[in-house]
């Protein structure tokens, strides 16, 4: 089987370009399938596929008979609106080891926008899951996917590359007290209601800020959020008419189209007499119209805005990263020697099934003949003699006629090979009982 993965990500593509390939967790599934069914029109034979989308990257997972590369780029690119030649200059791929490596980099956290950040397992595990009840995973993928579980858990307990790392949720609240001095004064609204949010709502609440209130579309899980935090719920249809009272908003959710646009925000900064307002849109594709930005007062920032403030204490986890990378190493030459023997044992199927054949041919026959040695009322035990005999020079013929045969070299590597397959348990056997 050939392994590829193809994609883009935060170092690749920009914001918008990755939110035009975005996937949804409902989106997935029927992703998945089209896939498939896209790929299984160029090649015949088992196909497997798995799809990674987040806020900073969206990959593809492949395994099949022969590598299609040109093919899934096609069809990604046509799922995003955009031609294959403008798309492939942003997106990688990636092939066999290289494949791996990406696939337990990423695993790893050393992938990330956040160097070691833990969520990106979790949702690599959420799309391996996708993908097995989508019936897409088969095992191939399913061993690449649980040799970067195994290979991130190593990682992270016996390296040190998750410590000094500022997580998104972190780099928010840093950059909201560069603008406001006490938080206590503050109003602060989540729009959404997913991990994302929960992380950040976390750390904001850390900072006991005056109110809380939480957003969504989906008013239970809304309530449950709220709950944990000790904030209000709102309907999301208010979101426009209440905006103003607002000094911070963070906002995360999978609309495929902004839920705030800029004619609510100059509405909202009318009614705050330009107080400041902190936004935050860790969505992809965005939540809030980018056009939002150039409005004075309002500090609007992205994911990728994000980035600079990340990178903070990376010096620090240098070592580790270097510990992390060999780790991966030895995790890739597993792997590909796993895929090298499994590759072999495939092709070497055919000839299995003939050899199988034909010894029940031959054990056929030989059965029919003691029997009629048996009939004609010979004794049982020169039958069954016989029947061994027979049998032994059968199996024996070929091997023994390519040691006659051929030159001095080519029957020097026939005996070694004979002596491979029918001494070797012979001197086993010797040496296990002189032990």
């Amino acid at each position: 089987m050939a392994v590829w993965t193809l994609g883009i990500n935060h170092q690749t593509a920009p914001l918008d370009l990755r939110g035009r390939f975005a996937y949804a967790v409902d989106q997935i599934a029927p992703a998945l399938h089209g896939l498939k069914q896209s790929l299984s029109a160029a090649t015949a034979g088992p196909i497997e596929t798995a799809i990674l989308s987040t806020c900073n990257r969206t990959e593809i997972y492949c395994a099949a008979e022969t590598p299609l590369q040109a093919a899934s780029l096609e069809w990604l690119a046509k799922n995003g609106g955009m031609s294959a030649s403008m798309l492939s200059q942003y997106a990688y791929t990636l092939d066999e080891d290289k494949a791996a490596r990406h696939a337990f980099r990423v695993a790893s956290g050393l992938d990330s926008m956040v160097l070691g950040e833990a969520q990106i397992l979790g949702q690599m595990k959420t799309a391996v899951r996708t993908a097995e009840e989508a019936g897409a995973l088969g095992s191939t993928l399913h061993q690449l996917f649980q040799r970067s579980f195994a290979v991130a858990k190593e990682v992270r307990s016996s390296t040190a590359i998750g410590e000094h790392s500022i997580s998104m949720a972190a780099a928010a609240v840093r950059l909201a007290s560069q603008l406001f001095e006490d938080f206590t004064k503050l109003k602060v609204l989540f729009v959404g209601a997913g991990e994302m949010i929960e992380l950040v709502s976390t750390h904001f609440a850390a900072q006991h800020p005056k109110s809380m209130v939480v957003a969504n579309r989906t008013l239970d899980r809304g309530e449950k959020l709220a709950g944990k935090l000790g904030a209000q719920t709102l309907r999301i249809g208010d979101l426009p008419d209440m905006l103003h009272e607002f000094d911070i908003v963070v906002s995360c959710t999978a609309s495929s189209v902004p839920i705030i646009g800029l004619g609510a925000v100059e509405r909202a900064l009318k009614k705050r007499r330009n107080k400041p307002m902190f936004m935050v849109d860790l969505a992809v594709p965005r939540d809030i119209e980018p056009e939002v930005k150039a409005q004075e007062n309002v500090y609007l920032y992205t994911v990728d805005d994000l980035a600079h403030v990340v990178q903070s204490g990376k010096a620090h986890r240098a070592a580790a990263v270097a510990q992390a990378e060999a780790i991966i190493d030895t995790g890739v030459q597993q792997f590909v020697r796993w895929l090298e023997i499994r590759n072999s044992s495939q092709a070497t199927v055919p000839l299995i099934q003939q050899l199988n054949q034909q010894a029940q041919t031959w054990n056929a026959m030989e059965v029919a003949r003691a029997r009629k040695m048996l009939a004609r009322g010979e004794d049982p035990e020169l039958v069954l003699q016989a029947l061994a005999n027979n049998l032994s020079k059968k199996m024996l013929h070929g091997a023994v006629t390519e040691l006659r045969n051929g030159d001095a070299s080519e029957r020097q590597h026939t005996a070694q090979m004979v002596s491979r397959m029918f001494l070797r348990n012979q001197s086993t056997a010797a040496a296990a009982k002189t032990h």
